[in-house]
């Protein structure tokens, strides 16, 4: 059996950590910061853990990052 590709997209943007939540950066952050609050600019500095039903679907695209 061949072996299983991994999502380019999902590999540049996700990691999982060593108890295997999936880590990304905050949502919201990539442009249109003018009309963002200071408290929400803040609040999504650096990363954070998803959701378990996203992570699920993250994990399906690396499929040897568990």
């Amino acid at each position: 059996m061949p072996k299983m590709k991994t999502k380019s997209s999902a590999k540049k943007r996700f990691k999982v950590s060593a108890t295997g939540k999936v880590i990304g950066s905050q949502a919201g952050k990539q442009h249109g910061m003018i009309k963002r609050t200071n408290k929400f600019i803040r609040n999504a500095r650096g990363t954070t853990t998803l959701s378990e039903p996203d992570a699920k679907i993250i994990k399906g695209f690396m499929p040897y990052a568990r």
